[in-house]
């Protein structure tokens, strides 16, 4: 790991809920948490979780040094397509295996709401 850079995760209780263009998409109250140095804090959902009906996997991939291979997932809702709008790590490295599998939403492309608070 980068001197300096962390990663550290723990098992959350807040209530978030997910919305792409106003649809319910996701709704948990076990996300895990995850801080990364210079990142704010990313809440990582079980697909349990998520309607992951409205999802597919595409074929882009990514390599974090700090947590691993991710895949994508596009969204199609109401006849809209949202390329790679969540991402998950399904066997990240060591110190960041509580989120394997886990799925995480950019909150910029989508609406995260965390207590009713919008992250």
């Amino acid at each position: 790991m980068a001197q300096g850079h962390t990663v550290s995760t723990r098992q959350g209780d807040a209530h978030v809920e997910v919305r792409i263009d106003g649809v319910l998409v996701a709704e948990s109250d076990r996300p895990v948490l995850l801080d990364e140095t210079g990142l704010p804090t990313r809440y990582y959902l079980p697909p349990d979780d998520v309607r992951t009906e409205l999802f597919r996997e595409t074929t882009f991939h990514s390599t974090c040094p700090f947590k691993g291979e991710a895949s994508y997932w596009t969204a199609q809702v109401e006849g809209t397509t949202h390329d790679g709008i969540v991402w998950s790590y399904p066997t990240p490295i060591e110190g960041a295996r509580e989120i394997a599998g886990l799925w995480s939403f950019y909150p910029d492309r989508a609406e995260v709401t965390v207590n009713g608070e919008r992250i």
